[in-house]
Formats: structure tokens, sequence, C-alpha cells
């Protein structure tokens, strides 16, 4: 199984950048795919999710409202856009699976079993 996110890069304050995140080596239609980014010297945190077969979609409260999470099952791709970026949005960002995909666990890292190497967003001033 591998998750490859691509997408990040440099990008000032007020604009936009879309993340992706291909997934291959099984299909995860019935699974949770969530983003998380880990900025300098910060823990890892949850950014977005999204359930499996068309299920809810879930926010920070940091990014609801700027950020839109959305899924392709045939693609086997989730995907991240991020518009009205602000400096604190820089970070690492990584797709994640959550094969339980309850809505409990939906926010936290430890319930993701894949991970995708990240792709780096540079939200300058």
């Amino acid at each position: 199984v591998q998750l490859q996110a691509s997408g990040g890069g440099l990008v000032q304050a007020g604009g936009s950048l879309p993340l992706s995140c291909a997934a291959s080596g099984r299909t995860f239609s019935n699974y949770a795919m969530g983003w998380f980014r880990q900025a300098p010297g910060k823990e890892r945190e949850f950014v977005s999710a999204i359930r499996g077969n068309g299920g809810s979609t879930h926010y920070s409260d940091t990014v609801k409202g700027r950020f839109t999470i959305s899924r392709d099952h045939a693609e086997n791709t989730v995907y991240l856009q991020m518009n009205n970026l602000k400096p604190e949005d820089t970070a690492v960002y990584y797709c994640a699976v959550n094969p339980g995909g309850i809505l409990s666990s939906i926010r936290r890292a430890s319930q993701y079993d894949y991970w995708g190497k990240g792709t780096l967003v540079t939200v300058s001033s």
C-alpha cells in the first residue's frame, strides 16, 4: 500500500493550493481518508477527513470554511482544496487512511494505519 501526496509549494497569504493523494495497492473506498499536518517544532495535527462511500466530511476549527476535502473513488484519490491560506498553515501535509473510519476515531492520528510521505506547504506573509 502506498500513498503519494502532491501539490505542495510556496504561496502568498490569501492564495490557494490544491493537494492530492493517490492511493495504490488496494481500494480504499470503504475507508476514511484524512489529512494531517505538522509544522516545525509542533506536533502533528488533524486537518480534515472524509469517511468512506460518500460519507461525512470533517474539519479542524482552524481550517473550517477555508479548506475542502473530497475524494474520487474510481481514482482512489483524496483531495484537499486549500483557500485563503495563512502563514500559520505552513506545514508538511500528510495524507492517511483510517480503515475503521468510525466517527470517534476520525480526528485521531493513531487510528490511521497508512501514511504518505508528506508534501510541504509554505505560506508567505
